[in-house]
């Protein structure tokens, strides 16, 4: 099979447990579970889903060289994320509070309940290696550093709304060192983490993103209270439940999504008395520098800088 992808252009994949993984009920459902967490109609920039986003993150593992089994637990990396991706955070967990990782605790138990266990059986993969993603260092790896899951959402925000120009020229420039993911120039690495950096101030960090995140997850808490959904609905996908939601009629719900439609956030800056710290995202990559590496921090001190003054501002939050 021939797949386009918008970041890496035409890729033949060949392998059976790959072509059979991206046509499970379960990774097909993340055809309706949105990156970003909203829905388009509600949502104020090019949003694209997490089913994208999975096979993206295997095909770049595939161009540095991963081996087969590195693809198959990128391709389900993301498997477990339910619908709305990090609102759940907010409706279940410590969204508010800058942790975003219900769906990572989730991983193994939502993995077992699918088909996907027999398939990886069939194809001799071992289910629990391929579910602790720690065993893969090109696919995870905590931040500063780069990783597969990391840069792949962050090269499709650049080309779908931030800035298009600088995704070859991030693309090309990475490479695989040692099992490490890094740029083999200082001007992709800055291009790449300077346009990160910007991605966490002006849209993940942002006023806009956190009073979305806020009046969105409200909704779906009403919802829940109110009993026009369940918990167990959010194992489905978007579609279903945004469906039972709009069929309630319910005022204050209806109000809410209409403001997020229109765009309509500033009637309620200040509203909540609240101060929501965002989750920092951001990188200090890795350059080959002939046979070493050094973090872009240390070739460009302006950079270091700007870290430091970002994630001042980003612990002072946002008042809503």
């Amino acid at each position: 099979m021939t797949t386009q992808d918008n970041i890496y252009g035409k890729v033949d994949i060949k392998e059976l447990v790959l072509l059979e993984l991206m046509n499970t009920p379960s990774m097909l459902r993340l055809k309706k579970i949105s990156q970003f967490g909203i829905p388009d109609k509600y949502y104020h920039f090019k949003n694209f889903d997490r089913y994208e986003h999975s096979v993206g993150v295997m095909l770049l593992l595939r161009k540095l060289g991963a081996d087969l089994e590195e693809q198959v637990a990128g391709l389900l990396h993301d498997v477990s994320v339910l619908a709305f991706s990090h609102i759940t955070d907010w409706v279940f967990g410590q969204g508010r509070e800058g942790k975003e990782d219900y769906h990572d605790s989730i991983h193994d138990t939502f993995i077992k309940n699918t088909e996907i266990p027999s398939i990886l059986a069939k194809y001799n993969f071992d289910l629990q290696r391929v579910s602790d993603l720690d065993n893969f260092s090109l696919l995870e790896k905590s931040s500063p550093d780069l990783c597969a899951d990391r840069v792949d959402y962050a090269l499709r925000e650049f080309k779908y709304w931030f800035n298009p120009k600088i995704v070859d020229n991030c693309v090309v420039g990475l490479t695989n060192f040692n099992g490490e993911i890094v740029f083999n120039n200082p001007e992709s690495a800055y291009n790449f983490a300077n346009g990160f950096l910007q991605l966490q101030m002006q849209h993940w960090g942002g006023f806009g993103a956190v009073m979305r995140y806020h009046l969105f997850s409200n909704a779906l808490k009403v919802a829940l209270d109110k009993g026009y959904i369940s918990e167990s609905d959010f194992y489905k996908d978007e579609d279903f439940i945004s469906d039972k939601v709009e069929k309630a009629k319910d005022k204050e719900i209806d109000q809410v999504l209409a403001d997020l439609k229109a765009g309509n956030l500033e009637k309620y800056k200040n509203n909540f008395g609240q101060k929501v710290i965002k989750k920092f995202r951001y990188v200090d990559p890795k350059v080959k520098q002939s046979n070493n590496l050094k973090r872009l921090s240390e070739l460009k001190s302006e950079f270091l800088k700007l870290i430091e003054e970002n994630k001042e501002i980003n612990q002072r939050g946002v008042m809503i």
